[in-house]
């Protein structure tokens, strides 16, 4: 698929705002769920903190996924979106003791423990209520991804999941509760991951786990690999559906399953990533001796990757035909650090110009702050934007 844009339809907006093209999301759960169609025990959670917008929730409950929530809030999120609550996966370092609570009240598929200190409290809080709570134990696996420095999740110096050296102890720990039940076990070694023998290495490193289980004659009923699939942030045009073909034949190839169980994934930014970008209006052209800035409503605000990561969002202007120059485009933010990209090509920008930054359907919306008293922008689907 090509993306395209309504450019008439999108200046009908106050700008800036989240545009979403639906019809590319649900091209991209068409390309998810053929490649895992031949697996029945392969379960797909969605990672609802890469966007909560009920726009793109609706097709993605509709497509038939789970939800993957690190916080009580996002739990909430998606109950009240309609997934049902045996589909939700609670992950994260910090639960508190009012998102546990939620989780066993709730009756989700699983918490996904993270320490002894957490099972320990889990337990308790569980047994209080008369409830057993299901769970996977996050391992760390102390297998490093070419990502990100701050979006890898998976080495040992992370604050992320239980050392593998604590495994088989905390395994045990777990036989002695009366009120958590072990169903398997969960890693996670990163994000935004293009990288396939990185998947590899975590296939490995399971296996070797599994083996040293047999050994002991412990068999779980889950494995949960997390997510982590990249996308083309340079050429989302070209590319706007990740490679989901090798990624899941990584672990169809890679991975040694025992009979019986179940293969759960946690995609976020791979399925929305692309479907969003920030429109955004330029407000004032400035030229330096040095720079030429093209200055707009939108700042990090809206879209802090660029200002936390220093990461790169394709930006075009989708108003002027006009032959290419070089801007610096950043926003009104009073930092430093509010610039989406230095030294690009845009076709010549003047004031009340639109720009779509593109690929900000994951981590846009989700991470927006009201930082300087600003609004928190609206997010659009086209046809609510032709329905106005």
């Amino acid at each position: 698929m090509t993306q395209t844009f309504p450019v008439d339809a999108l200046k009908t907006k106050a700008t800036p705002y989240y545009y979403y093209n639906i019809q590319l999301l649900k091209e991209t759960l068409t390309a998810l769920k053929k490649e895992m169609s031949s697996h029945d025990n392969y379960y797909m959670h969605y990672a609802i903190k890469a966007n909560a917008n009920p726009i793109v929730l609706k097709p993605i409950r509709e497509a038939g996924l789970g939800i993957d929530c690190v916080s009580g809030g996002e739990i909430e999120a998606a109950l009240k979106a309609g997934f049902p609550a045996e589909s939700i996966m609670f992950a994260g370092v910090g639960k508190a003791d009012w998102e546990i609570e939620l989780g066993i009240d709730c009756g989700i598929r699983c918490f996904n423990v993270e320490s002894i200190p957490e099972l320990e409290v889990l337990n308790e809080i569980a047994h209080r209520k008369g409830k057993v709570a299901d769970i996977c134990l996050r391992i760390n696996p102390n297998v490093g991804a070419h990502t990100h420095a701050n979006i890898t999740t998976g080495l040992s110096e992370n604050k992320f999941g239980i050392d593998m050296a604590h495994m088989f102890d905390v395994i045990h720990r777990t036989e002695q509760m009366s009120n958590v039940n072990l169903l398997g076990l969960h890693f996670h070694i990163g994000s935004q991951i293009l990288d396939m023998n990185d998947f590899v290495a975590l296939c490995k490193r399971i296996n070797e786990l599994q083996d040293q289980m047999d050994a002991q004659g412990i068999r779980v009923k889950i494995i949960d690999v997390g997510g982590g699939l990249g996308v083309d942030y340079d050429n989302p045009l070209k590319n706007p559906i990740p490679a989901m073909k090798e990624f899941f034949d990584v672990y169809n190839k890679h991975l040694k399953l025992r009979e019986g169980q179940e293969l759960h994934f946690e995609l976020g930014r791979a399925i929305v990533a692309q479907c969003g970008s920030l429109i955004t209006k330029v407000l004032y052209v400035k030229d330096n001796t040095n720079k030429k800035f093209a200055i707009v409503d939108a700042g990090f605000t809206e879209l802090i990757r660029p200002a936390l990561y220093g990461a790169h969002h394709k930006i075009i202007n989708l108003t002027s035909n006009e032959p290419l120059d070089t801007y610096d485009v950043v926003g009104p933010i009073c930092e430093s650090s509010d610039t989406f990209d230095t030294d690009i090509q845009l076709n010549a920008a003047k004031r009340g110009d639109l720009l779509a930054i593109l690929s900000a359907g994951a981590y846009g919306e989700s991470m927006a702050s009201c930082y300087n008293c600003r609004k928190l922008p609206k997010g659009y689907a086209l046809e609510d934007i032709m329905a106005d």
